[in-house]
């Protein structure tokens, strides 16, 4: 008779059925501290038509995320890609107009500021990417296929993965996640079962078109470097040595398949002239000869444009690398100061 009686309590709802594991608990918790700082982007594209009115042509939708009180939003760059205005949707409706302030494709990020509305808006807390451990939790929020705030969970399934981004250079250090991600979810926060951002969702693994179990994310280690300094400068300050290099296509002809750059010209009273970097030989008849060849900055080998962008991409200007060349078939390293190449 007691266990049918509590069994009876139980239908009538006087004794909860059952609790909330921890881990919902936290999975809820995070939602409900988070969302507030995830936003619905919307791309827009002003033309005028031939009787020269104005129109409004939506040029896609993603996510983003608020980044300080001052009210800039960050985003994926292929998010606003092609437009010209900008809306922005807070969590409880609120449309905000936007503009660009900066973008930085290698890395597939922009910001975009409010002018209003800031009284409403809830940055985001930042993880330490150096903590991050594969098999960690991971939560996702964003705006797939427009249906806005929709929450995804999972883990990081890899750390320090290599995928091409949109401006056809390698992003390196990507963060896998099995966590659900689908169209409309680029440019919204990857966080960690704290609530912290550990990432930007950007892209998926995928034949379908749809979520595969294989997402990326932008760290929070290259977002917490670049985003200060697209709201500073409107781009990103790259280092540099003052030197062209040979395409692809030129690299080929003159030393084949071989590894490394070619340099094309030395940039006179430069880091690389003032270094003894010496570029393409001009022989008579109109031919010419390779140079230096760069085959590796540092500890980082190269062995192509990609590559030598990569490295460099882990420095800063005034700081004195090594770089390492081919000159006439034998090594020499070389130390070159880099420069601000704004």
């Amino acid at each position: 008779m007691r266990l049918l009686a509590a069994a009876l309590l139980v239908a009538a709802g006087s004794v909860p059925a059952s609790a909330l594991l921890p881990d919902e608990e936290n999975t809820i918790k995070v939602v409900k501290g988070a969302s507030a700082s995830v936003v619905y982007v919307t791309n827009v594209a002003i033309t005028q038509s031939p009787y020269m009115d104005e129109q409004a042509i939506p040029q896609g939708t993603g996510s983003g995320f608020v980044w300080d009180r001052q009210g800039h939003i960050v985003t994926n760059f292929h998010v606003v890609q092609g437009g010209n205005a900008f809306l922005v949707t807070l969590g409880d409706q609120t449309q905000l107009e936007a503009r660009l302030v900066g973008t930085d494709p290698t890395k597939d990020i922009a910001v975009l500021v409010v002018e209003k509305g800031h009284e409403k808006l809830q940055p985001v807390r930042m993880a330490k990417f150096e903590a991050l451990q594969v098999g960690q939790k991971t939560i996702a929020i964003g705006n797939p296929f427009g249906l806005d705030h929709t929450l995804t969970t999972g883990v990081i399934s890899a750390l320090g993965r290599e995928v091409q981004g949109i401006s056809g250079i390698t992003i390196r250090d990507m963060i896998q996640t099995d966590a659900a991600i689908n169209p409309g979810n680029s440019g919204g926060p990857l966080l960690d079962s704290d609530g912290n951002l550990i990432g930007m969702n950007t892209m998926i693994y995928s034949r379908s078109g749809g979520s595969a179990g294989i997402g990326f994310a932008v760290p929070v280690s290259f977002i917490a470097r670049i985003v200060p300094e697209l709201i500073r400068y409107g781009k990103v300050v790259r280092p540099g040595m003052g030197i062209t290099i040979l395409s692809t296509g030129q690299k080929y002809y003159l030393i084949g398949d071989r590894p490394g750059v070619v340099v094309n010209e030395v940039v006179a009273g430069g880091p690389a002239a003032k270094a003894g970097l010496r570029g393409l030989k001009r022989l008579p008849g109109g031919r010419v000869a390779p140079g230096d060849i760069i085959v590796g900055v540092d500890a980082y080998p190269v062995r192509d444009f990609d590559d030598l962008y990569n490295a460099f991409d882990r420095f800063k200007p005034g700081d004195t690398v090594i770089l390492k060349i081919e000159r006439g078939g034998k090594p020499l390293p070389l130390p070159v100061k880099l420069i601000n190449i704004q």
